[in-house]
Formats: C-alpha cells, structure tokens, sequence
C-alpha cells in the first residue's frame, strides 16, 4: 500500500487542514475519574477488601476489563470479572446521576466545535450505558459519532477505537486531533496516528513528539488545534 502522509518538509495545505476532533469522556470532558475509583473502592468494600490507593494509577484510563480484572486479582476477591464489572457500572452510575460536573472549558470547546461544523466523535473505554447516560449532560447534538469500549474488539491502549471513529467521519487518522487525559488514551491516540493534546488529569504525562500537553482544557480552542496540523511531528 503507497503511504498517503506526505514526507516531511513537503505537507501541503490540504494535508495540513484539521478533518475531525476526537474526545475521550472520563476525566477529558467530565470530572469523573475519581467516580470510578469511588464506585470501585466502594464496591470492594463490601466485598471485604480494602484497595490501596497506589492501585488508582494502575486502573485509570483503561477498559473496564482490564481494571476489574486486576482489582479481582489483587484483592483476590471472590467475584467473577462479569459481575464486577455489573456492579461498577451501577456505582458509577448512581454518582453522576447525583452529580456530574463538566470539566473547566469542555462546555465551550464543544460549542465551538459545533459551531464552526468540526466533525467531532466521542472515544471513551466506557460502556455504551455510561456513555448514553453523560450525553444527557454534554449533549448527543455535540457529537457526529460515539465509540464505547463494549462495542469494540479492543479498546484503549489499542488504536481500534480512533481508527474506527477517524474512518466514521470520514477522516484521515494523521489530520485528526485527539484529546485525552491519560496514558492510555494517549497511547492508543499515537497508535492510531492522530495529534495528541493530552489534559492530564490523575497521573502527569510528558510532553512528546506529535503531542502537546496542557493544564487545561481552557487553553484549547479551535485554532489551537488547527494550529497542530502543521506543527512537524
């Protein structure tokens, strides 16, 4: 297959032109990485177990599998990883139905997006039941698309979930900008190809070649991210 990147020093303007903006959820658009941890120390805590808070930096940001899945291991709990995972969905649930706080500038950056016709897709690791439940909040009508782990073969750290949101909207992986708040995110958003602004929110994350990290999402805009199509990578 002949590669349709053009060399570097090379990029012309279409191959510089920003096609699609790609969005992790949790901890990216809605302050909700410490829900999971919450659901997930609650729930073991009826089981009997105590998690050790150094366990949080091992779980965030990935599948649901693999986070039970270690949880179930160290703990040595005894729950299946299918019922586990039944039980953190519900926790989670119950907390942002209570609250569900945005994070600071997601609200604006998503109407901006909108605004301006900038095909947008959601990629999250969530289930499609968590995910259905917090559009309620950022609004369905701010997405072209949405990706949840459950209907993908592999989810983050693969590049599985980017690929098949760039090619529902149409778009070349390597003229999408991802945004993200963790490792893993991160890691399948580079996979895939795409430029990466990571927000970091529970581990920090170190700036890399055809990635940019902020503190925030208040200092991301629309020609910020144009802006990375034409930055050497």
């Amino acid at each position: 297959m002949t590669s349709t990147v053009p060399p570097p020093g090379t990029r012309t303007a279409e191959s510089s032109t920003l096609q699609a903006v790609l969005l992790d959820m949790d901890g990216t658009l809605v302050d909700t990485e410490g829900f999971w941890w919450d659901a997930e120390v609650e729930v073991f805590a009826q089981l009997g177990h105590r998690l050790d808070d150094a366990w949080r930096h091992v779980v965030v940001g990935g599948p649901m599998t693999r986070s039970a899945g270690f949880l179930i291991e160290a703990t040595g709990a005894r729950i299946t990883l299918s019922e586990l995972t039944v039980l953190l969905n519900d926790g989670f649930e119950n907390r942002i139905a209570r609250s569900l706080p945005l994070m600071p500038g997601a609200a604006r950056l998503l109407a901006e997006l909108a605004a301006h016709g900038v095909p947008t897709a959601l990629v999250s690791a969530s289930h499609r039941r968590i995910i259905d439940r917090v559009l309620l909040s950022l609004g369905a009508q701010n997405f072209t698309l949405t990706v949840a782990g459950d209907e993908v073969e592999r989810t983050k750290p693969f590049p599985d979930p980017y690929l098949i949101a760039a090619a529902g909207l149409g778009a070349d992986p390597t003229r999408c900008a991802v945004i993200e708040d963790t490792a893993t995110g991160v890691a399948a958003a580079e996979a895939a190809g795409c430029h990466v602004v990571a927000v970091p929110s529970v581990a920090p994350i170190a700036p890399a070649a055809g990635r940019t990290v902020v503190r925030s999402l208040e200092q991301v805009d629309l020609p910020f991210l144009r802006g990375l199509m034409t930055e050497k990578r």
